[in-house]
């Protein structure tokens, strides 16, 4: 049994029906479907209310010449619970629109949340966030760029956003992952792929 290939495909489910269960700063459905079942034949209807997210972009911003990230602290509703508390440490992030690219949204992030104009964007790869339950998607990035003037507080006021935005050290950021704070998933993805990548991403090029 190999695990490089899935063993279904997008033909291998049917949805049989479709509603909207609500509309408004987002958007859920509820669909009743079925699927190949592993063993062999279909299964029975399943009937899922499915969050419909939409697709994101996430940005690590890293200075490989001073060794230094930069990351975000703001308030999110879905951690009230959280065990250190609703503020979280995150990556540069926003939502896409339809007929918008990636780098684009990521490019217009970067500059609404912390000032700089522009980035050199690596990818790090497309993920989902929360496939039980929802269809987001994020795509994420390290964006390489110049972090000596970086800092303060950004964010859009009408839609009450309040970030603060800070530098701190390559491990420093490691050690904050290991200890917890860094508790959402772009933010320890993208670091994480960092500590794999750090020492390409500090030595220079040759020139061509």
């Amino acid at each position: 049994m190999s695990w490089e290939k899935p063993t279904f495909c997008a033909r291998d489910w049917e949805l049989q029906k479709e509603e909207s269960v609500y509309r408004g700063f987002f958007r859920m459905d509820r669909l009743t479907l079925r699927h190949r079942l592993f063993a062999g034949g279909w299964s029975r209807p399943i009937r899922r209310e499915l969050f419909r997210r939409g697709h994101s972009v996430g940005v690590l911003l890293y200075d490989p010449v001073a060794d230094r990230v930069a990351l975000l602290e703001q308030f999110r509703i879905g951690a009230l619970e959280a065990d250190g508390g609703p503020w979280l440490l995150e990556v540069v992030a926003g939502m896409m629109e339809p007929g918008q690219t990636a780098e684009a949204v990521a490019l217009r992030e970067i500059a609404e949340e912390t000032g700089l104009e522009s980035a050199e964007l690596r990818p790090i790869g497309r993920f989902l966030l929360s496939p039980g339950g929802s269809d987001e998607t994020i795509a994420l990035f390290c964006g390489l760029v110049d972090l000596a003037d970086v800092g303060g507080i950004y964010g859009l006021p009408d839609e009450s956003e309040d970030i603060r935005v800070f530098t701190l050290s390559s491990d420093e950021a490691f050690e904050a992952l290991r200890a917890g704070r860094c508790n959402n998933a772009p933010a320890a993805i993208s670091l994480q792929w960092l500590q794999l990548n750090r020492d390409s991403l500090r030595t220079p090029q040759p020139s061509s």
